[in-house]
């Protein structure tokens, strides 16, 4: 009797040992396997079975979590929604996620390791730290005086503080609600449906995932090229430029919207924005040197994020002379995102250096600790600090005596740059109206804040004036936000 009981002992381990190395084999060797499995809703329902970290503007939250008594538990909340899309992006239980919600997601979903002191123990355990935040660098009032300015018109606006770099408003328009593709129903697959085949595109961010000819604007950088390169070595001396100018290698003719630009001096064809001076200062500069100021600006750079992606400012690199000159005044294939032309009134601004653009202050546990910072980011020199500083001047008599004027700021020093870009099939296209510009108040130290703004619907008339008639008031809103702030 004793062997029958040893025998069937002896079957109980060997049917033990095998139930441990199956265990073992699911757990260990085939876990990835399971986990990756499409089948497998454990890791969703884990995901949202927690409320999920807020995104943060001026100390307060802009998202929320919502519990709906469902398996997917917590569904994502946005308060001001269209206001904040650009940057916060959408946190959907179908889609996934885009901008701040996808680049801050292992901190707002509580997986990033950073969160806990113990990280190996919640691996263990399977457990989950609570969601964390993300702070923003943006500026509530700045960021609803753009949305407010563009009104529902197809557009951007971008800010940012020169000194340091930091996003203070990133505006697109038209805009839309996260909140409607949050959750799983069949109402969120109808919302996918019409904003992806709204012809407006209310899910495109324009402010940095849309390029635009930059029209006029860009002669900010012809100008610092032509000051760097001693083409132009005296702003109030008369410059060699014919009006009309016929473009080198062809017969083709450019001209202005206005007169008085034939020979005009730097001070001058900046102020009137003269595009027959641009377009030949752009030639005399010649290519590589045009090339290389625009890229000391931050065009072509394909890698810029704030965290997450820039679409790339362009400009082209192979052209002839003739081509040159329309890229020199911001036409042909010379492409820049709002963000992009605010970091170029931003250099202006802070002495010809270029401050990276960023939007994460720092990141924080539900408690407020902080978990990671922005940290010291690189300074690139656009300029000499002595053209940056006629630059500035260059920038003044826009708005003191030049097309700018609306952008004026009573008791502020303001620097701005009207354009008006052309587009469409032989520019038949009702142009769009930019404005560039930086602000100083009466008791700063330096200027406190750049702005580019563009409205693609502006229906107004060509000529530079469009920039400051329908743009510079924005920009002028923008800044006035946040130098009272």
């Amino acid at each position: 009797m004793t062997r029958y009981i040893r025998h069937a002992a002896v079957f109980c381990a060997l049917l033990l040992v095998a139930l441990l190395v199956n265990a073992t084999r699911i757990q260990v060797v085939q876990a990835g396997r399971y986990d990756d499995n499409p089948a497998n809703r454990r890791a969703t329902i884990a995901r949202y079975d927690q409320k999920r970290g807020d995104i943060l503007v001026g100390g307060k939250p802009v998202t929320g979590s919502r519990d709906t008594g469902e398996q997917l538990r917590y569904e994502r909340t946005y308060t001001n929604g269209p206001l904040y899309a650009p940057v916060t992006g959408f946190a959907s239980q179908v889609y996934g996620t885009t901008l701040l919600e996808h680049s801050g997601d292992a901190v707002l979903s509580g997986t990033d390791p950073l969160l806990t002191p113990f990280p190996l123990w919640n691996d263990l355990t399977r457990a989950q730290s609570p969601g964390g935040n993300v702070v923003t660098t943006l500026n509530r009032a700045a960021q609803q005086a753009a949305y407010e300015g563009l009104g529902g018109r197809k557009g951007a606006v971008a800010a940012v503080e020169p000194s340091t770099g930091r996003v203070l408003a990133l505006v697109s328009s038209p805009s839309y609600d996260p909140a409607v593709l949050s959750g799983n129903s069949a109402a969120t697959e109808r919302s996918w449906a019409r904003l992806n085949s709204d012809p407006d595109k209310p899910m495109l961010n324009r402010a940095v995932r849309q390029t635009y000819p930059p029209g006029s604007t860009f002669k900010v950088v012809t100008a610092a090229a032509a000051l760097d390169a001693g083409v132009v070595t005296d702003v109030d001396k008369p410059t060699d430029s014919p009006d009309p100018y016929t473009l080198p290698g062809t017969s083709t003719t450019l001209t202005n919207e206005g007169d008085g630009c034939a020979d005009a001096s730097l001070r001058a064809a900046f102020e009137w924005s003269c595009n027959t001076v641009f377009a030949k200062l752009g030639v005399d500069v010649g290519v590589a040197d045009m090339a290389a100021t625009a890229e000391d600006f931050g065009f072509n750079d394909a890698g810029l994020r704030i965290p997450f992606s820039v679409a790339p400012s362009t400009f082209d690199t192979s052209v002839d002379k003739a081509q040159l000159a329309l890229s020199s005044i911001g036409q042909y294939n010379t492409r820049a995102t709002p963000l992009q032309m605010a970091m170029v009134a931003a250099a202006v601004a802070n002495g010809g250096q270029v401050r990276p653009p960023y939007l994460v202050e720092r990141t924080t546990t539900d408690d407020g600790d902080t978990v990671s910072t922005s940290g010291s980011r690189p300074v690139r020199q656009a300029m000499h600090p002595a053209t940056a500083v006629r630059m500035k001047e260059l920038m003044e008599d826009v708005v003191t005596e030049g097309t700018g004027t609306n952008a004026a700021i009573p008791g502020a020093t303001v620097g701005g740059k009207t354009g008006t870009a052309q587009h469409g099939l032989g520019n038949s296209g009702t142009p769009y109206a930019w404005f560039v510009s930086w602000a100083q108040g009466e008791r700063d130290l330096e200027p406190k804040v750049a702005v580019a703004v563009v409205v693609e619907d502006a229906s107004a008339d060509r000529g530079d004036i469009t920039g400051g008639g329908v743009a510079a008031p924005i920009a002028r809103a923008v800044m006035e936000a946040v130098l009272g702030s």
